[in-house]
């Protein structure tokens, strides 16, 4: 049995006539950690929405698990989405309800099968596999920035997909907190099994957790390099050298 989970054909990434990236080819298997990299406007996120269903290929295809995502009707491709868990850069929780209000908003909507307090139990699951055990109460205005985007993983595991994206979630933390954040990603990936697409272009993070790395070209619009990240600091093309080593080079300007 393969273990290609979402492969990527071809594919031209962006909105009407405007093309943000194109002819893009890579795999994500099952139990890794991909990271989709570059320089800010390079379409970090724009390949994102394609990957999770949200916006159709303007050429290619996404094939997950081997089926077409856009060959099928739209009640078919919801299916599909059930199988993915997204958290949002921004959290995106709903700030008039409270943490368990919020993870059982999908449940409600795709598990219907599920008894009330069958929900509830799985609510107070879902938050202490992210370390917010006994925080089903709380509402997102009385959470830090770190919890938050913890209560808001949370909701994104709800359906026990199988793969997670992230999209830049150390926006706006403490290099602590991003560091804490980095670990529970780890350790979801471990216990779960679950595939992991980060976008990001946070060093620690990419070195931190990255299994296989995608680097998008702003200038080219296209990927230019693919591979784990001691392959890319070894082999990989020089822009992207540079932007992997660009920590170095400012802590060789703060010594000098």
């Amino acid at each position: 049995m393969s273990d290609a989970l979402l492969v990527v054909e071809n594919l031209s990434a962006g909105y009407g006539s405007l093309v943000i990236q194109h002819d893009l080819n890579f795999t994500i298997r099952r139990g890794e950690v991909f990271v989709i990299m570059g320089a800010s406007g390079c379409g970090k996120s724009t390949l994102l929405r394609h990957l999770i269903g949200l916006q159709a290929p303007l050429a290619g295809r996404v094939l997950f698990n081997g089926e077409d995502f856009w060959a099928g009707d739209e009640d078919r491709r919801a299916a599909l989405q059930q199988q993915f868990g997204v958290l949002y850069q921004n959290g995106a929780l709903w700030g008039a309800m409270t943490l368990r209000e919020n993870i059982c908003l999908p449940l409600a909507a795709y598990r219907r099968h599920l008894q009330p307090a069958e929900m509830v139990e799985l609510a107070a699951l879902k938050l202490a596999l992210v370390g917010l055990a006994g925080c089903d109460e709380l509402y997102p205005a009385q959470l830090s920035g770190g919890m938050r985007k913890r209560a808001a993983l949370a909701r994104a595991l709800a359906l026990d997909p199988q793969v997670l994206f992230f999209d830049e979630p150390s926006a706006g933390l403490d290099p602590i907190s991003s560091q804490s954040l980095d670990e529970l990603i780890l350790q979801l990936r471990d216990s779960l099994g679950s595939s992991i697409v980060l976008v990001t272009h946070e060093l620690p993070s990419i070195q931190a957790v990255a299994d296989t790395c995608l680097f998008l070209d702003n200038q080219s619009h296209t990927q230019i390099a693919l591979g784990t990240l001691q392959e890319l600091l070894a082999d990989g093309p020089e822009q992207v050298q540079r932007f992997l080593r660009r920590g170095e080079t400012a802590h060789r300007m703060e010594a000098s």
